[in-house]
């Protein structure tokens, strides 16, 4: 059964979205460690982090590789973001960051901007403000990707 949405997602690439994955050739730990250094160094907190997998495995016996989601936050964004939405952009809080090992052993980090993301389904408007707060945390994210990318 095919359920109909209002946007249509083709229309959208990962720029829209603010989509980002790299590969680190290293073990799980070393990744997620390098991650939230990164997250940290870019001005980040650290709000959550947690692993599905373990979860998952522990409670469905899912057999799944290591996977973590790091949730971080900038609190001055955050708090813009919330003001300029009335406060429904907590929905999406925090800014997720996800590490999940490949079968060779390198770990994948993914990202996609929830600021972005709320503008494209409506959960922000489109002013001049959330411009603001999509390029600011865009600066962010790329001084984590870079940091996170480093030999």
């Amino acid at each position: 059964m095919s359920v109909e949405i209002p946007i249509d997602p083709e229309t959208y690439d990962a720029d829209d979205r603010g989509e980002r994955r790299l590969v680190l050739e290293m073990d799980h730990e070393a990744a997620v460690e390098r991650v939230r250094e990164a997250l940290t160094y870019a001005g980040f907190g650290i709000a959550t982090e947690f692993t599905p997998s373990e979860m998952l495995n522990e409670a469905v016996d899912a057999g799944r590789d290591p996977y973590t989601i790091i949730g971080a936050c900038n609190p001055g964004v955050a708090d813009d973001a919330l003001t300029e939405t009335d406060g429904v952009m907590g929905g999406l809080f925090p800014c997720n960051f996800a590490i999940w090992a490949q079968e060779d052993g390198s770990q994948v980090v993914y990202h996609v901007s929830i600021m972005k993301l709320a503008r494209l389904v409506g959960l922000a408007p489109n002013n001049d403000a959330w411009a603001d707060i999509v390029e600011r945390t865009g600066d962010y994210t790329e001084e984590a990707w870079a940091a996170i990318d480093q030999n």
